[in-house]
């Protein structure tokens, strides 16, 4: 019982690690964290990432321009773009680290504390991964709100507000977290158990010797 519920851990942790590693790529790169509405000009719809600010158009066009510099942007971009590139790095190298560790896989599967350490690791990785996700889309949401409901901004002004790459972030920073959380602990004394003795052996009692069969007693 114990068995079956680790590898059904061990699969579920790998599934969401898998799943909120791709969704943190792509929140990386895609230009959506914050979107803009011009009411002026209701034909456009200004959007912005990591990389670049992208311009939408009614008629289906998409125009795109990187970011100028570096240190031209706000520091709330610049350290969401190194975290996020430091979890994805964090999220291939625990999924790297755990997959030899699994049940089903038959690397290491003779040496069970290994592929505990394996898991261990993987799970490690994966937690900081999720935290270094969340923790960028979680500053940039929060800066967002605040110039939003800035009172010494015109209400002229068109204020930026949460893209989809926000929900996204979030959720691939909870999904790495669960997954590691979930390999981690289906690491617990995984594959420690003594392997039973073979059927019919039985070792002699202590302090006791056997007699030859056949011997004869001595009075």
């Amino acid at each position: 019982m114990a068995g079956s519920w680790r590898a059904a851990a061990q699969a579920a942790g790998m599934l969401l690690a898998i799943l909120g590693w791709v969704s943190s790529c792509v929140t990386t790169f895609v230009p959506l964290w914050k979107s803009l509405n011009l009411e002026l000009n209701e034909l456009e719809v200004w959007s912005m990432g990591l990389w670049q600010v992208c311009i939408a158009h009614e008629e289906g066009a998409v125009e795109c321009r990187a970011h100028g510099s570096f240190l031209a942007l706000p520091p709330a971009l610049r350290i969401a773009r190194l975290l996020m590139c430091l979890s994805n790095g964090l999220g291939l190298l625990g999924c790297a680290l755990a997959a030899p560790g699994l049940r089903g896989w038959s690397c290491c599967h003779d040496k069970a504390a290994l592929k505990r350490r394996l898991l261990l690791a993987g799970g490690a990785a994966l937690g900081a991964a999720g935290m270094a996700t969340l923790a960028p889309v979680s500053w940039v949401a929060y800066n967002t709100v605040l110039d939003f409901w800035d009172d010494t901004v015109p209400d002229i002004v068109p204020r930026w507000e949460f893209g989809e790459a926000t929900f996204l972030g979030w959720f691939a920073g909870a999904a790495l977290a669960a997954g590691g959380l979930l390999l981690a602990c289906s690491a617990g004394a995984a594959g420690t158990a003594t392997p039973p003795a073979p059927a019919g052996h039985q070792p002699p009692a202590r302090g006791r010797h056997p007699h030859p069969k056949n011997a004869d007693l001595v009075i």
